[in-house]
């Protein structure tokens, strides 16, 4: 299958465009393109979802709820974010759209002995973007297996353009909501051993000559929404040397439970807890991936990343995600010393500060983890991007 208006891969050859794919599937776009390794997968274009819209006939009805609501008002901008999704999950796709998404999953399929988990991920035009700190407030939904779930949840992701987060951001920031569209990721899920994020700048004080890295073991959404204290390692940019580092708890993992076709949380043993999740010869291909990221597009970056636990050493480390930092990559750096991970520091995308030592915001955000049926559901996870997802 090719790529066309409505489904387009990353290795597809159309040209990224943000109004198209939104933040994050351009950027999956691009990266694939500049041959960075980032697990395969197809986005399902803002075309699509613009379609859908006008065929459900809801968006003046849309436009009226959202005008005139008090961002102080936040009971009401919950009632009528839950009565905007449940009337978008309530409406029929149109046949020729679920055909070219049906299509296109099964293309992707194609592409391995057998069928894989994906991830379906939120990309709205408004996200990732230099001057955006609230990416992340949309749905992300991991361990989806078969073309009903995804469909499904492709659908969950239009809708959580209207989150009750996200709303409120557009009211606080005066941001229009004609104009707004939603694309969907669906990618390949990794079976990540250790994952985490780094940026390519020390968070605590905007330093460019360092890298930070956080790290933990399992699927890095624990990470993202601070439910574990992940390893904090800072490096020399140039060297790559380690420059300070903070064992973290790394209590918990969340990882395939291939019987019941979800991911689970699992109690990380003691040992593992008291050592580095990376060693020094993964630590270094990270930082040296992040720095990749930072030169292809000239700024300081914010990634996302995975070891494979299914793929041989020397192979397995994955890209998941690559977004400017939005809080110091334009300010000048002042001296101070980097404690805890980055996310505690305010990353690109942070919604809240942890204590000093490393300590992240404890429990999960509104709309966190939990398991279900047919998949891990993310929810709103405003802590990093991540976003995430894998």
């Amino acid at each position: 299958m090719e790529s066309n208006q409505y489904v387009q891969f990353f290795d597809g050859g159309i040209e990224p465009k943000l109004e198209t794919l939104g933040g994050k599937g351009a950027s999956l776009v691009i990266m694939t393109s500049a041959g960075m390794p980032v697990p395969p997968g197809f986005v399902v274009t803002t075309a699509a979802f613009d379609e859908f819209m006008a065929a459900a006939g809801i968006i003046q009805e849309i436009h009226d709820l959202l005008d005139g609501l008090d961002p102080e008002d936040v009971a009401q901008v919950e009632k009528v974010s839950a009565g905007i999704r449940a009337d978008i999950c309530s409406k029929p796709v149109p046949e020729g759209l679920r055909a070219q998404t049906l299509a296109a999953y099964e293309a992707l399929m194609g592409r391995f002995d057998t069928p894989v988990p994906v991830a379906v991920r939120s990309s709205a035009t408004a996200e990732d973007l230099p001057d955006a700190s609230f990416a992340g407030q949309q749905d992300t939904y991991l361990w989806l297996e078969g073309a009903k779930a995804v469909t499904e949840h492709i659908r969950q992701c239009w809708a959580s353009l209207f989150t009750s987060r996200a709303i409120l951001y557009r009211l606080k920031n005066s941001i229009p909501n004609e104009g707004l569209s939603m694309a969907v990721v669906v990618q390949k899920m990794v079976n990540s051993k250790v994952s985490g994020v780094a940026m390519t700048l020390d968070p605590a004080n905007g330093d460019r000559s360092k890298i930070t890295i956080d790290s933990s073991y399992g699927v890095g959404e624990m990470v993202v929404s601070g439910q574990v204290t992940p390893d904090n390692i800072l490096l020399d940019k140039v060297t790559l040397a380690v420059v300070s580092e903070h064992l973290g708890d790394k209590h918990a993992e969340l990882v395939p439970d291939r019987s019941a076709h979800t991911l689970v949380e699992r109690e990380v043993e003691e040992e593992r807890r008291a050592r580095r999740s990376l060693n020094d010869a993964e630590l270094a291909a990270v930082a040296a991936m992040a720095k990749r990221a930072e030169k292809h597009y000239k700024c300081p970056q914010d990634i996302e990343w995975a070891l494979d636990a299914d793929l041989p050493d020397g192979e397995n480390l994955l890209l998941l995600q690559s977004r400017p930092e939005t809080v110091h990559s334009s300010k000048p750096a002042a001296p101070k010393a980097a404690t805890g991970g980055w996310a505690a520091a305010l990353g690109a995308t942070g919604a809240g500060q942890a204590p000093a030592g490393g300590t992240q915001a404890g429990g999960t955000p509104a709309g966190g983890t939990s398991a279900g049926a047919g998949g891990f559901s993310l929810g709103s996870i405003t802590a990093s991007l991540l976003k995430a997802s894998i």
